[in-house]
């Protein structure tokens, strides 16, 4: 099974809340399936995780910036894609902090644009509470570990 690379941005407004995208399969090999995810993708043949990290997310909201912070966490799991293939995920993802709110779409692929149904920016006790599926499992808790206490 192929082994897919992605960097993943753990992307925080001012307020500490985190930018998530919600993914609405339509048809395809995920039809009916949606859920809410980071923003960031695969890595490039000649690419570094960070290096993907930054493309990534130039092209899903149109923030640009230099440098993303140290990697926060991994994971690699089993997944299936829209068209159908299965892999073996491997993510890291990394901590930006947001230079504004606004986003564009200007960078999207074909399949972004059909499949990126809506933004949020969710705040902590959103996601602690929420019933909807949300990529990575457990992100509360790592915003959490992230957060300094008061």
């Amino acid at each position: 099974m192929r082994r897919r690379r992605a960097a993943r941005i753990l992307l925080l407004n001012a307020a500490g809340d985190i930018l998530l995208f919600r993914f609405a399969h339509t048809r395809g090999a995920l039809a009916g399936y949606s859920y809410w995810a980071t923003p960031g993708g695969e890595v490039e043949a000649d690419e570094t995780y960070e290096a993907a990290a930054i493309r990534e997310l130039l092209e899903e909201t149109g923030m640009a910036v230099d440098a993303v912070g140290e990697e926060i966490c991994r994971r690699s799991f089993p997944l299936q894609l829209a068209d159908g293939e299965h892999v073996i995920a491997e993510e890291r993802f990394f901590k930006v902090l947001a230079p504004h709110e606004r986003l564009s779409r200007e960078g999207w692929t074909p399949l972004e644009v059909e499949v990126m149904a809506e933004h949020r920016w969710w705040s902590q006790a959103d996601l602690a509470r929420t019933e909807d599926r949300v990529f990575p499992e457990g992100l509360a808790a790592i915003l959490r570990d992230l957060t300094p206490p008061p």
